[in-house]
């Protein structure tokens, strides 16, 4: 099994910046893929950003430039910064991991952007 802990949300007014993390433990193998998805309330789970075990990174295209993926694979921890995030990226933001065809769920984590 496979846990995972998301940490760094909360309240950031437009313009400032927010980092969150993400902690795996558990059966994790060498080549997987982390990443970062949001569900805004009435809406459906959306991709954030995935990062491989490689480096390789992959964005939604509205968070392309806004947001930056990066992960340290001695500790198993991904991150998501957040730079001048705006109203409308106020969701829960979840963290996943994908190894061997099975997908791990994080508990999820609030932001709220106040303009």
């Amino acid at each position: 099994q496979v846990q995972l802990v998301e940490s760094g949300g909360g309240l950031v007014q437009t313009g400032g910046s927010l980092r969150l993390s993400c902690a795996a433990s558990g059966n994790i193998i060498s080549i997987n893929a982390m990443g970062w998805y949001r569900q805004a309330p009435g809406k459906q789970r959306e991709l954030v950003a995935t990062v491989s075990s490689g480096g390789i990174t992959n964005y939604g295209d509205s968070m392309k430039g806004r947001f930056t993926i990066s992960r340290d694979n001695d500790k198993n921890t991904v991150y998501l910064q957040m730079n001048s995030p705006e109203p409308e990226d106020t969701a829960v933001y979840y963290c996943n991991l994908r190894q061997q065809r099975t997908l791990y769920w994080g508990q999820g984590t609030q932001v709220t952007v106040s303009s």
